[in-house]
C-alpha cells in the first residue's frame, strides 16, 4: 500500500497517533493540527485528496481504499504501530470494533485507544446508551426502541407530545427526524426502514468518495430505530478527552446557529455548566472510555436543565479550541500521552471565555439573513497552514469532480436552512 511521508519530520520525539477519517469534515484536520502543535507525531488514514493531506508535518499518509476499507485500516494499524488511534467519524469506530473482534493482534491498541470493550455495544447504540445514562442517574429524555409502526402508536400516548425518531448508522443529523404528529413519525419510520441498496452504496463510494460505503452495506450494521421525547430548548455540546476512564478535560458550548434544527453547529459560545461536565465524568468512568467523545444536550426552555440526548464516540468540532483560562482538549490529551510542553504554535491562538465562535469553514456558507451572527463572532480559521485554510474554504473535493457535478445537476443536493437559537439569559460563560 503506498505511503506518503511528510516533508518535515518532528524535531522532538513524541507520542505517535494515527488519525483515521472517512468523512470530509474539517474537524479531523483541525484536531490533527492541534496535536502536532502540542508535540504529537501524527499519521493519517483518509480518502485521496482529503484536506488532511494539506498539513505539512505529518509523518505518514495512508489512503483509505473504498473496495477493501477494513483491510486499509488493518494494514495502517499494523504497519504504523501508533501509540493510539483516533477515529473521527462513526463508521471508523464501527470498523475498529469489527477489527477488535477479528484480529487479536490489534486488540491491545484498540482497547488502549477506545477503552473497555465491554462498553462498545453501549457506545455504538443510541438506545443502549440512553438506557445506560438513565440508569446512572443522568438527566435524559424518555427513549424507546421502535420495531414497527405499532410501537410508535403505543409511544405517542396523549401525554407524550412531540417525539424525535433516530436511526443508528447516520451522522450529521441525517438520522434524526423531529415528529410533531403520528403521521410524521410513520413517514420517518418508513424512510429509516428502507434498506441501503447496493446501488446506493456504490453511489456513495463513487460520487461522495466515501471509502466505508461498501463495507457498511456488506456488514449490514443494525439500523436500530428509537423514539425520544422531544425537549423544547436550545442545543448544546460537550466534548471531552479521557484515558482509561479518567477525564482529562471538558469543553462545553451552546449552539447559536446550526445547519438546520438537528444539524451541525455553525456558531457556538462557550458555557460553564457543571452538570454537563458531570455527565462526562460519570460516563467515562462507568464505561472505561479512552479517546475523544462528544455529548449532545438540549437546554430545556424555562428550566435551563441540560438533557443528555446522545453521545458521539469520536472527536467533534471543538477539540482544538484553546482559551485564556482553559487549555484545548488536544493539549490536555497530548500532555497525558507524555508529549513535550506545548509550544506557542499559531494554532494555539487563545480565545476569551465570552467569545462566540464561527466554526470554519461551514460558517462561511450561511445565508445572508444569518451573516450578522458570523460577522460578530471570532472566525475560527486555522493559522500557519495556508494550504489547509484554502482547501477548507472550497467545496469538498468530491463535489468538485465532473461526475459529481453531473450527478447533482440531475439530483440537486438538498441544503438545510440554518436555524438560530436564543442564547441563555443567565448562563455563565466558561
Amino acid at each position: 500500500m503506498p505511503v506518503t511521508r511528510g516533508m518535515t519530520a518532528p524535531t522532538v520525539p513524541g507520542p505517535s497517533v494515527l488519525i483515521v477519517t472517512a468523512k470530509w469534515w474539517a474537524s479531523s484536520a483541525r484536531l490533527s493540527l492541534a496535536l502536532l502543535d502540542h508535540g504529537c507525531r501524527v499519521s493519517v488514514l483518509c480518502p485521496a485528496h482529503h484536506p488532511l493531506r494539506r498539513l505539512s508535518r505529518l509523518e505518514e499518509i495512508r489512503t483509505y481504499r473504498g473496495v477493501r476499507s477494513l483491510r486499509s485500516l488493518q494494514c495502517a494499524l499494523r504497519d504504523i504501530r501508533p501509540d493510539l488511534v483516533i477515529p473521527c467519524d462513526d463508521g471508523v469506530v464501527a470498523q475498529l470494533h469489527s477489527l477488535h473482534a477479528l484480529d487479536p493482534t490489534l486488540r491491545s491498541l484498540i482497547e488502549k485507544s477506545l477503552g473497555d470493550p465491554g462498553g462498545y455495544a453501549i457506545t455504538s447504540s443510541r438506545r443502549e446508551f440512553m438506557r445506560t445514562a438513565a440508569a446512572l442517574g443522568l438527566q435524559v429524555p424518555h427513549t424507546e426502541r421502535i420495531l414497527a409502526a405499532g410501537d410508535i402508536e403505543a409511544w405517542r400516548h396523549p401525554a407524550a407530545g412531540s417525539g424525535v425518531l433516530k436511526v443508528n448508522g447516520e451522522t450529521g443529523g441525517n438520522g434524526v427526524r423531529i415528529c410533531a404528529s403520528l403521521e410524521q413519525a410513520r413517514a420517518a419510520l418508513l424512510e429509516f426502514r428502507v434498506e441501503v441498496r447496493w446501488i446506493a452504496a456504490v453511489k456513495r463510494m463513487i460520487i461522495d468518495r466515501d471509502p466505508l460505503a461498501l463495507w457498511m452495506r456488506k456488514a449490514r450494521l443494525t439500523r436500530e430505530i428509537s423514539m425520544q421525547r422531544f425537549i423544547d430548548g436550545r442545543p448544546a455540546n460537550a466534548m471531552f478527552a479521557c484515558l482509561q476512564g479518567k477525564v482529562l478535560g471538558v469543553l462545553s458550548v451552546e449552539v447559536l446557529l446550526a445547519d438546520g434544527p438537528t444539524g451541525a453547529a455553525l456558531v457556538v459560545r462557550r458555557v460553564r455548566d457543571e452538570r454537563m461536565a458531570h455527565c462526562a465524568q460519570v460516563l467515562a468512568e462507568h464505561l472505561g472510555l479512552s479517546g475523544f467523545y462528544g455529548l449532545d444536550f438540549i437546554i430545556e426552555a424555562g428550566t435551563g436543565k441540560p438533557y443528555l440526548i446522545e453521545m458521539n464516540p469520536r472527536c467533534t468540532q471543538i477539540g482544538h479550541l484553546a482559551f485564556t483560562d482553559l487549555a484545548s482538549l488536544a493539549a490536555s490529551f497530548s500532555a497525558a500521552l507524555g508529549s513535550s510542553p506545548a509550544r506557542a504554535g499559531p494554532e494555539a491562538r487563545l480565545l476569551t471565555p465570552v467569545d462566540s465562535l464561527a466554526l470554519y469553514p461551514t460558517a462561511l456558507r450561511v445565508a445572508d439573513e444569518h451573516r450578522h451572527l458570523v460577522d460578530s463572532s471570532v472566525l475560527d480559521a486555522p493559522a500557519g497552514e495556508p494550504l489547509l485554510t484554502d482547501e477548507l474554504a472550497r467545496p469538498i473535493w468530491p463535489q468538485r469532480q465532473w461526475i459529481a457535478r453531473l450527478y447533482h445537476r440531475l439530483r440537486p443536493i438538498r441544503h438545510s436552512h440554518s436555524t438560530t437559537f436564543a442564547v441563555s439569559g443567565s448562563g455563565e460563560p466558561g
